[in-house]
């Protein structure tokens, strides 16, 4: 069982408001101490994709590293890799897609494209004896193309191991994915890649994060990634909402007898760090238009805004 708090880094990306320096090292040091397994710090990429991660090597500067947690980044590209380097991080993570739409929109090039991009980092990454983690993006649905033949999800994931990842993080980065969704794509790559090198991504725009999530844990899969308080969002993603929430995650796997190890209410601590810079639109549910309500697909009966 381990839990990848993705927060620091996929949940404030897209915060407008700048979070201080000094305040986001408080808050990782917070989350080290619940109990999380790994803790994505930061991304090295350009300021103008991401200004509010500009400050990466401060932050890893300034952290204190707790005993047994794993401290990583998102790099897009070599010049993201020395900065890795020189910020000491203990893992790397590269990013692509099984949409070739969000792959140009996200990192401006093809799927193949970004795989060639890889090819220096991750044998760099290696030699250097990091674990390298890939994200694979809209890996169920896409908010230009829509829905993501999982064999193209497979084959993509397939050419990252090829090139030496470690580990792949499927990513539900519209957060429309349903449960039979996710069996149907774990069937297709558990007999490729070990459950064991398998990370899932879930986004809750549409209130089935939770659900997935166990649904990947009882066809094998035992590393989620979640963001405290649900925090997140994808500025290349038009309606993505936040990742599933730490705390959600925990308690959904320990009312299902699982023990995930982490401390909920020291969740909340670390949350409440952020919450004088978090936008209302992360604090507050949008207002239901009742005639819309009627007529989602989604619509369980109550004022959800699934």
């Amino acid at each position: 069982m381990k839990i990848v708090e993705v927060g620091p880094r996929d949940g404030l990306q897209n915060e407008t408001a700048t979070i201080p320096t000094d305040l986001k090292i408080a808050f990782i040091d917070a989350l080290a101490a619940t109990g999380v397994d790994e803790i994505e710090v930061t991304a090295f990429v350009s300021s103008r994709w991401l200004p509010q991660l500009s400050d990466g090597e401060a932050v890893f500067r300034g952290i204190t590293r707790r005993e047994g947690v794993v401290y990583s980044a998102l790099v897009p590209n070599e010049l993201g890799l020395d900065r890795a380097f020189s910020a000491r991080v203990d893992k790397i993570a590269v990013f692509t897609a099984a949409s070739e739409t969000f792959t140009h929109k996200n990192i401006n090039t093809s799927i193949a494209g970004s795989l060639n991009r890889f090819k220096p980092v991750i044998r760099r990454a290696r030699e250097a004896g990091l674990t390298v983690r890939g994200y694979v993006s809209a890996a169920f649905w896409c908010a230009f193309e829509g829905r993501i033949a999982p064999e193209a999800v497979v084959d993509v994931i397939v050419q990252l191991t090829d090139l030496g990842v470690d580990e792949v993080s499927i990513s539900d980065t519209v957060g429309k994915a349903r449960p039979h969704e996710v069996d149907e794509l774990l069937a297709l790559l558990l007999p490729r890649l070990p459950a064991d090198r398998i990370a899932m991504h879930f986004h809750d725009t549409y209130g089935r994060a939770v659900e997935n999530v166990l649904t990947s844990w009882r066809a094998g899969i035992r590393t989620f990634d979640a963001s405290v308080g649900g925090l997140g969002g994808c500025p290349y993603a038009p309606g993505a909402t936040g990742n599933v929430s730490t705390e959600a995650v925990v308690q959904a796997l320990e009312a299902e007898g699982i023990a995930a190890g982490v401390d909920v209410a020291r969740l909340t601590q670390a949350r409440q760090l952020l919450e004088p810079f978090m936008t209302d639109a992360l604090r507050t549910m949008p207002a239901v238009d009742s005639a819309a309500c009627e007529a989602c697909e989604y619509n369980r009966g109550e004022e959800c805004c699934w």
